[in-house]
């Protein structure tokens, strides 16, 4: 999720059972580990483009790395900040792996994919109950976290503990729903699903795009769960075939192998570009639920020579339009 709900969530586990006296403090070391293990956004290379999809998400965000992130996370702010409050190291140790925990749990409630069994397993694990950003998840989290350090009462932390647990839960109740919409809308055009997915759009658990694999092609739509739950008929494009859509690339050129990374990346949910022959978009994400306006891509070339990556592309045009069709697809009749 987005780095402030992360802290926040990060800084409402520790406080939840820290001592009065302790509240503020333990609140600001759980805040920074609860941040902490997106600084793998920084493994990245300016000569391979898909080297941060392979580590964002991976190993700081696994089971297994949890202890030793928040021990790393305690030995640069125990001497910094923790030891003027009269934390013993210890203290600082438990806070910090309190924090850091949350981190990649609460990714996994998203869309996007996290690797909590590296490195036993390769497996992008993705609950799709809630968006990356979702300020009705954030804002009361926010509060009562702020309150926690003001009046000094964890009790607050672990109303914001409750909330986060309800509102999920919530959107895995709403996902369910939004599934078996789509097995209906699937269902009415006579098609066979390989697999179907739901996920939430944009800031909200109300609004989810469909997703389903019938043999050849993927098929995107949307609905509203509830406030008057109704069906967005959207559109399809055929999966991505490299072997007919891209004839000319050699199986042993760098971009075929970039081509296996991106799909493995994207769950296999990959299509040639309607727009742009030579890109391939990644179909899970846009911002308006029923549309393929991929907010990613890669880009594919003819005139490079054998070790030459694909091109890594993001696409943030008209935001202000895809936001406008969004609300009204929320609240509209």
């Amino acid at each position: 999720m987005d780095p402030l709900t992360q802290g926040i969530v990060g800084a409402a586990l520790p406080q939840s059972i820290a001592s009065r006296p302790n509240l503020t403090i333990v609140g600001m070391l759980g805040f920074l580990a609860g941040m902490a293990a997106d600084l793998d956004i920084f493994i990245r290379s300016s000569h391979d483009p898909l080297m941060f999809l392979e580590y964002h998400r991976q190993f700081t965000h696994s089971f297994i790395f949890v202890p030793v992130g928040g021990f790393i996370c305690a030995v640069l702010l125990h001497w910094t900040i923790a030891i003027r409050w009269h934390l013993t190291f210890k203290q600082t140790v438990v806070f910090c792996i309190l924090g850091y925990a949350t981190h990649a749990l609460l990714d996994a409630c998203t869309t996007y994919g996290t690797m909590l069994f590296w490195p036993f397993s390769a497996e992008r694990i993705s609950w799709s109950t809630i968006s990356i950003i979702d300020p009705l998840f954030t804002l009361p989290i926010l509060i009562l976290v702020f309150l926690t350090a003001i009046r000094k009462k964890s009790l607050y932390c672990r109303i914001a503990l409750i909330w986060a647990f309800f509102y999920i839960s919530f959107g895995l109740v709403q996902r369910g729903t939004a599934i078996e919409m789509g097995r209906v809308i699937a269902a009415n055009r006579g098609h066979e699903i390989i697999r179907i997915e739901a996920k939430p759009s944009f800031a909200n658990i109300i609004l989810w795009k469909i997703i389903y694999e019938t043999r050849d092609r993927f098929y995107v739509d949307a609905v509203r769960t509830v406030l008057k739950p109704r069906i967005f008929i959207g559109t399809s494009v055929p999966k991505l075939d490299t072997e007919s859509n891209f004839s000319w690339l050699n199986s042993n050129w760098q971009q075929m192998s970039d081509i296996k990374r991106f799909r493995w990346f994207s769950d296999g949910y990959l299509a040639v570009s309607p727009q742009h022959p030579d890109q391939i978009v990644d179909i899970r994400y846009s911002m308006v639920p029923n549309k393929i306006e991929a907010l990613w891509s890669i880009k594919v070339k003819s005139d490079v020579s054998a070790n030459t990556h694909v091109e890594y592309l993001t696409h943030r045009q008209n935001v202000l339009r895809s936001t406008k069709v969004l609300f009204a697809m929320l609240f509209e009749d």
